[in-house]
């Protein structure tokens, strides 16, 4: 059975933190699950030029991204694959 995680983030960019010296990502971000080689709306890593940031998780990057201070533009279709409040779609009434 397969692991479910958390996605981590990959980013068009980086910034450094002054305090602990540790990576957070900057520019375009997009969802993306450790151990493929594509984002979750379907962007390849590597084609696009995006780092991978295993350490920061999904969640971290929309909370940068609504501080607004570090350019912080998380993609629109990464962030609706990653919602899990609303059930997927399902047929409820289908043809006979």
């Amino acid at each position: 059975m397969a692991r479910r995680t958390e996605p981590a983030v990959a980013a068009s960019s980086q910034w450094i933190d002054d305090d602990d010296g540790i990576r957070y990502p900057r520019g375009d971000t997009h969802a993306w699950t450790p151990g493929t080689n594509q984002t979750l709306c379907g962007v390849p890593l590597s084609r696009a030029r995006l780092a991978r940031f295993p350490h920061v998780p999904w969640s971290e990057a929309l909370y940068l991204a609504d501080t607004g201070e570090h350019g912080v533009v998380p993609c629109r279709r990464c962030t609706a694959a990653t919602r899990h409040d609303r059930p997927r779609w399902t047929r409820t009434d289908p043809r006979p």
